[in-house]
């Protein structure tokens, strides 16, 4: 196996960047997940799992550069970070809602979750029942990851969808060639060695949710990136947990490491 693609999204929700090579730490790939926006009315981190609110954060690109994080959309939108003053204001106008542009998440901070399968029956705009989940369980402790801090995801299991890699949000893409769909269930519970030196313990399955039905940027809606999963992949995230579809792998680092495409991915 080996590393086929390398992404990071500066912006929580947001759609994120390619990398050339990256540094990886216990808080994940450097930059990764940094900032969110806050919806001031609820206290709660914007998440586009709650798509009747949020999935327009999907139609927005955020990149890491030298001077910091900038955002882009449509219309020749430009904002950068570090006034964020300013892109609160007009992230709040393009959103319809009041938020702040975060760089730490609030004590016991939480998001909404749609229900997926009701977001599926309805469509991404209709009102659905959500859960409230507390953001950065199996996370080190500030940041904005939903679970743990590193995500990967096969090239068999994204050929046996047929959906865009996007439409995942993984920080690594892992060539599989010869192995099966869904071949990242047998991981759990095993290290990986990645490049040279990081090393990777891999704690969960990761379940879907409604974002990878949703439009990101140029790419439309795609219900089946859900459905398929939903058909062929239902298994427990972790012991004691319901069975729920599932695509790809948390993981937790154990030892940092500089990481490029085309290095070697094996166990430890």
């Amino acid at each position: 196996m080996e590393i086929e693609l390398l992404c990071r999204y500066p912006v929580k929700s947001m759609l994120g960047e390619v990398l050339p090579h990256a540094e990886v730490t216990e808080r994940g790939l450097a930059g990764d997940r940094g900032l969110a926006l806050l919806d001031v009315a609820t206290g709660k981190v914007a998440s586009a799992k709650y798509p009747s609110r949020w999935r327009e954060l999907l139609q927005l690109a955020a990149v890491l550069g030298p001077d910091g994080v900038e955002i882009g959309g449509a219309g020749g939108l430009h904002l950068r970070a570090d006034d964020p003053s300013k892109a609160s204001e007009a992230l709040s106008r393009l959103l319809g809602r009041e938020v702040a542009l975060i760089a730490e998440p609030p004590a016991g901070g939480e998001l909404d979750r749609a229900v997926p399968e009701e977001v599926l029956a309805v469509g991404p705009a209709a009102e659905v029942p959500f859960t409230v989940s507390r953001i950065g369980t199996g996370a080190p402790a500030g940041t904005f990851f939903d679970f743990a801090p590193v995500h990967l995801i096969g090239t068999a299991t994204l050929a046996r969808t047929g959906a865009a890699w996007q439409r995942y949000r993984p920080n690594l893409v892992v060539r599989t060639d010869g192995a099966a769909a869904y071949a990242e269930n047998d991981w759990v519970g095993r290290e990986l060695l990645v490049g040279p030196d990081l090393r990777l313990r891999v704690i969960a399955s990761t379940p879907r949710c409604a974002v990878p039905t949703l439009a990101h940027g140029e790419l439309p809606p795609d219900p089946e990136a859900l459905r398929v999963v939903a058909r062929e992949n239902r298994a427990e995230p972790l012991p004691g947990m319901a069975a729920l579809p599932c695509a790809g792998v948390y993981a937790k680092v154990e030892r940092p490491g500089r990481i490029a495409p085309g290095d070697a991915v094996r166990w430890g």
